[in-house]
């Protein structure tokens, strides 16, 4: 899914179908996100804004043909069988997905979960396996512009957080091996079936991050393994430096909304309704 992809990357991209596996590409229209604006309140985590962090919310309506699916972000490895993860029953949920443990042990995080979001940190999900059919029925994505454009949110993941207030109450949550993500705080998962490089630190990026073995492993199967540990080996120090400090620069945006008299909480005390 995208809207600016070169004929070239498109190609290389097929390239790796198999006999199982089928690329495809869906072009993602401007008039579709038009009223999804560049503005602070939707700007990713640190200091910028793309758009892509949206077209998950648009797989239901963009792909009516089927019932279910797995959005999976492009930093990511798989490791097992992904039928295994599809085949999870969601009944009445609105999706499935394992709590985000990437922000479990960060004090503003967690503080911005419970006093911005008026959500529980421990059920704050990314996104996983997708109730299409349910989207659909239920009018998710005019839902979804109807709050964007109400409210304005501030939010840190906005993508992720609007899901987390509709989804409330409705989501399946999976076993951590669908999810795993780099964590100093915590051991690694013997046998992640799913390994997501969230956040800034990437293994093509940074050194000594945990389950890079995993990432090297699968990139060696792409054309893009020489590209990638040249990428590595010129990344600079300077550059790690604005890394860290965009991680921080997004906690400190905690503060910010959690004064905001607009904000989740606030809104959701005051009109006493369930967005």
């Amino acid at each position: 899914m995208s809207q600016d992809l070169s004929d070239q990357h498109k190609q290389v991209l097929s390239d790796l179908g198999s006999q199982n596996v089928h690329v495809k590409f869906a072009h993602i229209d401007d008039e579709l996100v038009k009223p999804i604006q560049n503005s602070k309140e939707n700007f990713l985590r640190a200091d910028f804004f793309t758009m892509s962090i949206f077209y998950r919310l648009f797989i239901p309506e963009l792909f009516p043909q089927y019932d279910k699916a797995i959005y999976i972000n492009s930093d990511t490895i798989v490791n097992d069988d992904i039928a295994k993860l599809y085949n999870n029953e969601l009944g009445d949920n609105l999706f499935g997905a394992c709590t985000d443990s990437s922000i479990q042990y960060v004090v503003e995080m967690v503080k911005y979960i419970k006093d911005v979001l008026a959500l529980d940190p421990k059920k704050y999900i990314n996104s996983g396996v997708m109730n299409c059919k349910a989207f659909r029925d239920e009018h998710f994505i005019d839902h979804f512009m109807d709050l964007l454009e109400k409210y304005h949110f501030d939010c840190i993941a906005p993508d992720q957080d609007y899901l987390n207030e509709i989804g409330e109450g409705r989501i399946l949550h999976l076993d951590p091996c669908w999810d795993a993500m780099p964590n100093e705080n915590t051991e690694p998962l013997k046998d992640p079936g799913l390994i997501h490089y969230n956040l800034f630190f990437k293994p093509w990026h940074f050194k000594n991050v945990q389950y890079e073995d995993y990432f090297w492993q699968s990139a060696k199967e792409t054309k893009f393994y020489n590209e990638l540990k040249a990428e590595l080996d010129s990344y600079t120090d300077a550059e790690r430096a604005d890394d860290r400090e965009k991680l921080n620069h997004m906690l400190l945006k905690e503060k910010k909304t959690e004064q905001d008299p607009n904000n989740w909480a606030r809104v959701k005390e005051r009109e006493a309704v369930t967005l």
